[in-house]
């Protein structure tokens, strides 16, 4: 029998990823910036909701978003249209996900500093975004009305690494068939620590909350 050569790659990929992310959580402790990387599925309403949240912070504080896309600026110039703020577009060259070192190479192109809050609006895919560290403090994900209450039995991975989901579109829960208790109950077995808001980026509604979240995360970042 031919002899089959193995080559364990894994564990070295990963552990790079993870070395070029503590490097860009420690830059951005050294600045007071609180980094969130954002993700969703395609259609969730990431762009209309986070536009909706910086428009209720940036009087407040120094907003930065980086829009991450296989193709087209429209997210990252949407963003800059509707709330002022500067924003970048990242193009991955077609993969599914952006890991450390593409974000980092990203924020050599964008000076961050004095950044109270920095965005990272991920590509939209409820998997490959999850297996890599981007480098930011905490993890939030959108799971739309629309999308149904059983994807955490779909796409755990998303849930059980998400430090905060928002469950939008919660006005058009009248038209679809979504339990708030389910979604609760199935986001928790995998993930007892995430914090869940429902919330609406078209109306506004629930946004306040997320607010006062963000507004934390930020305090507890320039304090350490």
């Amino acid at each position: 029998m031919s002899e089959v050569k193995v080559i364990e790659i894994g564990e070295s990929v990963f552990a790079e990823n993870e070395a070029a992310a503590a490097s860009i959580r420690e830059q951005m402790k050294k600045q007071g910036t609180f980094f969130v990387n954002v993700m969703s599925g395609p259609g969730s309403g990431k762009t209309t909701t986070l536009s909706a949240i910086i428009n209720r912070m940036k009087d407040k504080y120094k907003i930065g978003e980086m829009d991450v896309d296989i193709e087209t600026s429209i997210d990252a110039q949407r963003v800059a249209d509707a709330t002022g703020v500067e924003s970048i577009q990242i193009h991955n060259m077609g993969l599914c996900h952006i890991d450390a070192d593409m974000t980092s190479r990203a924020l050599s192109e964008y000076d961050t500093t004095g950044l109270d809050l920095l965005i990272l609006e991920n590509i939209g895919n409820l998997v490959c975004p999850a297996e890599f560290d981007v480098g930011a403090n905490k993890n939030l994900m959108l799971l739309s009305v629309p999308e149904g209450d059983d994807k955490p039995l779909k796409y755990p991975l998303m849930f059980e690494v998400s430090d905060v989901v928002l469950i939008n579109k919660i006005d058009t829960l009248d038209y679809f068939d979504f339990s708030k208790e389910k979604v609760t109950e199935r986001i928790l077995k995998l993930n007892p620590n995430a914090k869940i808001f429902f919330v609406s980026g078209k109306t506004g509604e629930g946004l306040d909350a997320v607010v006062d979240w963000l507004e934390s995360e930020i305090a507890a970042v320039k304090q350490a």
